[in-house]
Protein backbone atom coordinates (compact mmCIF):
# COMPACT_ATOMS: atom_id res chain seq x y z
CA UNK A 1 0.00 0.00 0.00
CA UNK A 2 0.80 3.51 -0.21
CA UNK A 3 0.09 7.02 0.84
CA UNK A 4 -2.71 8.00 -1.88
CA UNK A 5 -4.44 11.28 -0.56
CA UNK A 6 -2.17 14.76 -0.39
CA UNK A 7 -0.97 14.82 3.49
CA UNK A 8 -0.60 18.42 4.59
CA UNK A 9 1.19 18.24 8.23
CA UNK A 10 1.43 21.24 10.22
CA UNK A 11 2.05 23.35 13.07
CA UNK A 12 1.80 26.36 14.70
CA UNK A 13 4.16 28.58 16.59
CA UNK A 14 2.50 31.68 18.95
CA UNK A 15 3.08 34.64 21.31
CA UNK A 16 0.62 36.42 23.53
CA UNK A 17 -1.95 38.42 21.64
CA UNK A 18 -0.77 41.84 23.44
CA UNK A 19 -3.30 44.05 21.48
CA UNK A 20 -6.08 41.55 22.26
CA UNK A 21 -5.04 41.20 25.99
CA UNK A 22 -4.98 45.23 25.98
CA UNK A 23 -8.48 45.27 24.70
CA UNK A 24 -9.86 42.67 27.21
CA UNK A 25 -8.86 43.75 29.90
CA UNK A 26 -8.65 47.73 29.46
CA UNK A 27 -4.81 48.65 29.76
CA UNK A 28 -4.84 51.34 26.98
CA UNK A 29 -1.52 53.49 27.73
CA UNK A 30 0.13 50.39 28.67
CA UNK A 31 3.43 49.44 26.17
CA UNK A 32 3.89 45.73 25.01
CA UNK A 33 6.01 44.37 27.79
CA UNK A 34 3.57 45.72 30.97
CA UNK A 35 0.94 43.82 29.33
CA UNK A 36 2.48 41.00 28.78
CA UNK A 37 3.14 41.25 32.47
CA UNK A 38 -0.46 42.26 32.94
CA UNK A 39 -1.73 39.39 31.36
CA UNK A 40 0.05 36.45 32.75
CA UNK A 41 0.46 37.39 36.29
CA UNK A 42 -3.80 37.30 35.39
CA UNK A 43 -3.64 34.32 33.96
CA UNK A 44 -1.29 32.52 36.81
CA UNK A 45 -3.93 33.87 39.17
CA UNK A 46 -6.53 32.06 37.27
CA UNK A 47 -5.13 28.73 36.21
CA UNK A 48 -2.00 28.48 38.29
CA UNK A 49 -0.07 28.99 35.15
CA UNK A 50 0.60 31.59 32.84
CA UNK A 51 -0.30 29.96 29.28
CA UNK A 52 -2.64 32.04 27.15
CA UNK A 53 -5.93 30.48 26.24
CA UNK A 54 -6.61 29.62 22.39
CA UNK A 55 -8.65 32.85 21.73
CA UNK A 56 -5.47 35.29 23.19
CA UNK A 57 -2.62 33.50 20.99
CA UNK A 58 -1.00 35.07 18.18
CA UNK A 59 0.04 33.36 15.44
CA UNK A 60 3.51 33.77 14.72
CA UNK A 61 4.96 31.07 12.09
CA UNK A 62 3.31 28.04 10.40
CA UNK A 63 5.13 25.66 9.24
CA UNK A 64 4.16 22.80 7.06
CA UNK A 65 5.23 19.59 5.04
CA UNK A 66 3.28 18.72 2.12
CA UNK A 67 3.60 14.86 0.84
CA UNK A 68 1.86 14.71 -2.69
CA UNK A 69 2.05 12.64 -5.89
CA UNK A 70 6.32 11.69 -5.51
CA UNK A 71 7.23 15.03 -4.38
CA UNK A 72 7.87 15.80 -0.45
CA UNK A 73 8.66 19.61 0.92
CA UNK A 74 8.56 21.40 4.44
CA UNK A 75 8.32 25.13 4.56
CA UNK A 76 7.04 27.85 6.28
CA UNK A 77 3.93 29.41 4.69
CA UNK A 78 4.54 33.19 3.93
CA UNK A 79 7.43 35.67 4.06
CA UNK A 80 8.92 36.49 7.40
CA UNK A 81 7.06 40.08 7.23
CA UNK A 82 3.82 38.58 6.73
CA UNK A 83 0.75 39.56 8.75
CA UNK A 84 -0.82 37.03 10.74
CA UNK A 85 -4.06 37.07 8.60
CA UNK A 86 -1.92 36.45 5.56
CA UNK A 87 -0.52 33.26 7.66
CA UNK A 88 -3.97 31.75 8.41
CA UNK A 89 -5.66 32.29 4.80
CA UNK A 90 -2.68 31.39 3.28
CA UNK A 91 -2.71 27.96 5.29
CA UNK A 92 -6.81 27.56 4.76
CA UNK A 93 -5.70 28.07 1.00
CA UNK A 94 -3.55 25.03 1.03
CA UNK A 95 -6.68 22.77 2.57
CA UNK A 96 -9.09 23.86 -0.18
CA UNK A 97 -7.00 23.71 -2.38
CA UNK A 98 -5.47 20.46 -1.95
CA UNK A 99 -7.94 19.08 0.29
CA UNK A 100 -5.58 16.59 1.95
CA UNK A 101 -5.32 14.64 4.94
CA UNK A 102 -3.84 16.76 7.94
CA UNK A 103 -1.77 15.92 10.03
CA UNK A 104 -1.08 17.02 13.53
CA UNK A 105 0.18 16.85 16.93
CA UNK A 106 -2.22 17.98 19.50
CA UNK A 107 -4.03 19.96 16.80
CA UNK A 108 -7.22 19.46 17.81
CA UNK A 109 -6.02 20.32 21.66
CA UNK A 110 -4.56 23.61 20.16
CA UNK A 111 -3.09 24.72 16.97
CA UNK A 112 -6.90 23.99 14.70
CA UNK A 113 -8.68 26.17 17.84
CA UNK A 114 -6.12 28.79 17.36
CA UNK A 115 -6.33 28.86 13.98
CA UNK A 116 -10.25 28.97 14.17
CA UNK A 117 -10.13 32.21 16.60
CA UNK A 118 -7.81 34.14 14.56
CA UNK A 119 -9.05 33.29 11.40
CA UNK A 120 -12.35 34.77 12.77
CA UNK A 121 -10.63 37.59 13.73
CA UNK A 122 -8.71 38.45 10.55
CA UNK A 123 -11.73 37.65 8.20
CA UNK A 124 -11.11 34.50 6.52
CA UNK A 125 -12.60 32.26 4.61
CA UNK A 126 -12.27 28.54 4.30
CA UNK A 127 -15.77 26.60 3.69
CA UNK A 128 -14.24 22.96 2.75
CA UNK A 129 -12.28 22.74 5.68
CA UNK A 130 -15.73 23.91 7.57
CA UNK A 131 -17.80 21.74 5.49
CA UNK A 132 -19.79 18.17 7.15
CA UNK A 133 -21.94 17.88 4.28
CA UNK A 134 -23.42 21.09 3.02
CA UNK A 135 -21.09 21.97 -0.29
CA UNK A 136 -20.21 17.87 -0.64
CA UNK A 137 -22.48 14.75 0.66
CA UNK A 138 -19.19 12.78 1.27
CA UNK A 139 -17.93 15.42 4.12
CA UNK A 140 -20.54 14.14 6.21
CA UNK A 141 -18.40 11.22 6.82
CA UNK A 142 -15.14 12.60 6.15
CA UNK A 143 -14.37 15.83 7.23
CA UNK A 144 -11.71 18.03 9.17
CA UNK A 145 -13.90 18.80 12.17
CA UNK A 146 -14.82 15.02 13.56
CA UNK A 147 -12.56 14.00 16.09
CA UNK A 148 -13.04 10.14 16.01
CA UNK A 149 -12.48 10.78 11.39
CA UNK A 150 -8.88 10.82 9.76
CA UNK A 151 -9.56 13.35 7.63
CA UNK A 152 -7.51 15.35 10.38
CA UNK A 153 -5.11 13.18 12.54
CA UNK A 154 -4.23 14.07 15.36
CA UNK A 155 -1.33 12.12 16.25
CA UNK A 156 -1.31 12.54 19.81
CA UNK A 157 -5.70 12.47 20.47
CA UNK A 158 -5.05 9.73 18.59
CA UNK A 159 -2.44 7.33 20.09
CA UNK A 160 -3.61 8.48 23.46
CA UNK A 161 -7.02 6.78 22.53
CA UNK A 162 -8.66 9.62 23.00
CA UNK A 163 -7.87 9.91 26.57
CA UNK A 164 -5.82 13.25 27.77
CA UNK A 165 -4.12 11.08 30.51
CA UNK A 166 -2.53 9.34 28.20
CA UNK A 167 -1.11 11.94 25.75
CA UNK A 168 2.80 11.87 25.20
CA UNK A 169 4.91 14.82 24.35
CA UNK A 170 6.04 14.98 20.76
CA UNK A 171 9.47 15.45 21.54
CA UNK A 172 9.74 12.13 23.88
CA UNK A 173 8.33 9.98 21.22
CA UNK A 174 10.28 11.22 18.32
CA UNK A 175 13.27 10.10 20.74
CA UNK A 176 12.11 7.10 20.83
CA UNK A 177 11.38 6.23 17.71
CA UNK A 178 15.34 7.55 16.58
CA UNK A 179 14.22 10.96 15.24
CA UNK A 180 15.56 13.92 16.43
CA UNK A 181 13.19 15.55 18.93
CA UNK A 182 12.78 18.98 19.18
CA UNK A 183 16.01 20.98 18.18
CA UNK A 184 17.53 24.32 19.82
CA UNK A 185 14.12 26.23 21.36
CA UNK A 186 10.71 24.34 22.91
CA UNK A 187 7.61 26.02 23.25
CA UNK A 188 8.16 28.08 26.22
CA UNK A 189 11.03 30.02 24.40
CA UNK A 190 9.49 31.25 21.50
CA UNK A 191 7.83 34.66 22.51
CA UNK A 192 11.36 35.75 23.90
CA UNK A 193 12.87 34.71 20.76
CA UNK A 194 10.53 36.50 19.17
CA UNK A 195 10.54 39.60 20.87
CA UNK A 196 14.32 39.36 19.93
CA UNK A 197 13.76 39.71 16.38
CA UNK A 198 14.70 35.98 15.97
CA UNK A 199 11.46 34.82 13.77
CA UNK A 200 13.98 32.84 11.68
CA UNK A 201 15.11 30.37 14.01
CA UNK A 202 11.22 30.26 15.50
CA UNK A 203 10.49 29.21 11.79
CA UNK A 204 13.20 26.95 11.65
CA UNK A 205 11.86 25.17 14.85
CA UNK A 206 7.66 24.96 13.78
CA UNK A 207 9.52 23.26 10.28
CA UNK A 208 11.70 20.52 12.31
CA UNK A 209 8.54 20.05 14.92
CA UNK A 210 6.51 19.60 11.51
CA UNK A 211 8.77 16.62 10.38
CA UNK A 212 8.96 15.27 13.59
CA UNK A 213 5.50 15.03 13.55
CA UNK A 214 5.76 13.11 9.65
CA UNK A 215 8.27 10.92 10.30
CA UNK A 216 5.69 9.99 13.68
CA UNK A 217 2.66 9.50 11.08
CA UNK A 218 4.65 7.46 9.02
CA UNK A 219 5.16 5.08 11.48
CA UNK A 220 1.54 5.18 12.31
CA UNK A 221 0.46 4.14 8.63
CA UNK A 222 2.81 1.28 9.02
CA UNK A 223 1.48 0.37 12.13
CA UNK A 224 -2.02 0.20 10.86
CA UNK A 225 -1.42 -1.43 7.61
CA UNK A 226 -1.66 1.45 5.26
CA UNK A 227 2.30 1.07 4.43
CA UNK A 228 4.43 -1.75 4.04
CA UNK A 229 7.79 -2.05 5.52
CA UNK A 230 8.79 -1.40 2.02
CA UNK A 231 7.00 1.55 1.12
CA UNK A 232 7.40 2.78 4.52
CA UNK A 233 11.30 2.78 3.82
CA UNK A 234 10.83 3.77 0.52
CA UNK A 235 8.77 7.17 2.43
CA UNK A 236 11.75 7.60 4.74
CA UNK A 237 13.89 7.56 2.30
CA UNK A 238 12.50 10.21 0.44
CA UNK A 239 12.57 12.54 3.70
CA UNK A 240 16.68 11.94 3.58
CA UNK A 241 16.49 12.77 -0.30
CA UNK A 242 14.60 16.39 0.73
CA UNK A 243 17.47 16.60 3.88
CA UNK A 244 20.14 15.74 1.21
CA UNK A 245 19.14 18.37 -1.05
CA UNK A 246 18.75 21.64 1.33
CA UNK A 247 21.45 23.71 2.59
CA UNK A 248 19.74 25.02 5.71
CA UNK A 249 21.43 24.86 9.18
CA UNK A 250 18.31 23.32 11.22
CA UNK A 251 17.75 20.59 7.79
CA UNK A 252 21.43 19.69 8.35
CA UNK A 253 21.38 19.28 12.27
CA UNK A 254 18.33 17.49 11.67
CA UNK A 255 19.79 14.79 9.52
CA UNK A 256 22.63 14.66 11.99
CA UNK A 257 20.32 13.95 14.80
CA UNK A 258 18.14 11.20 13.01
CA UNK A 259 18.81 7.71 14.31
CA UNK A 260 21.44 5.96 11.30
CA UNK A 261 21.11 9.54 9.67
Amino acid sequence: MSLRDPILVFDIETVPDLDGGRRLLGLDGMNDAEVATAMKTLRLAERGNDFMPAHLQRVVAISVALRQGESFKVWSIGDEDAGEGELVQRFFDGVEKYRPVLVSWNGGGFDLPVLHYRGLIHGCVAPKYWDTGHFDREAKWDNYLGRYQFRHTDLMDVLALYGGRNNAPLHEIALLLGFPGKLGMDGSKVFEAFCAGRLRDIRAYCETDVLNTYLVYLRFELMRGRLTHESHAQEEQRVRAFLDNSDAPHWAEFLDGWAGG
